[in-house]
């Protein structure tokens, strides 16, 4: 139907534009930022401080009863750990559905952010570091930020698609 070949066509239009843009992407409105010092230096860190520097981030925890009426911790997916500072709160789960090479685009973000030290080498990898390159304290977080939004946009585009129904010869 010609219908649903443009709608493919502006669906296809509106994934390029916010994937090759990304970065620039505005943070998903929903997420709360929490830190204690965050609300004072939203808009510029102050000089010699580690607010938006990024160690290794992680999910939040919650607690859950088992079949056998015991409780365990089980990570909460709408909050994030950015580091000791800042937390992102309120992340809507289906953001999760946007998956890239079998693991969603939010956690390739907290697995490749995060400094590391290889082992054979003792070669340390740390992303603060390109952050102070391109004069941004805040690429790190807003980058997270950006994803969280590219997540949920790109669901929301492709279940908007219109059902696919081939016929075939009998």
């Amino acid at each position: 139907d010609v219908k649903d070949f443009w709608a493919f066509s502006k669906a296809g239009r509106a994934l390029a534009e916010l994937h090759v843009n990304y970065e620039s992407v505005a943070p998903y409105e929903g997420v709360k930022l929490e830190g204690a010092e965050l609300l004072s230096f939203l808009d510029e860190e102050p000089k010699g401080t580690t607010l938006y520097k990024v160690q290794k981030m992680r999910f939040g925890k919650k607690q859950v009863e088992t079949e056998e009426g015991k409780t365990k911790n089980v990570d909460n997916l709408s909050t994030i750990i950015y580091n000791g500072q800042i937390t992102l709160d309120n992340i809507p789960l289906n953001a999760y559905d946007y998956v890239v090479n079998g693991k969603s685009a939010i956690e390739w973000i907290m697995e490749r952010y995060q400094v590391t030290t290889d082992k054979k080498s003792g070669i340390k990898n740390d992303p603060n570091n390109w952050a102070d390159e391109v004069g941004n304290p805040r690429y790190i977080l807003d980058l997270l930020l950006s994803v969280i939004n590219v997540s949920v946009q790109s669901v929301g585009i492709v279940e908007g698609l219109p059902e696919v129904g081939f016929e075939t010869e009998s």
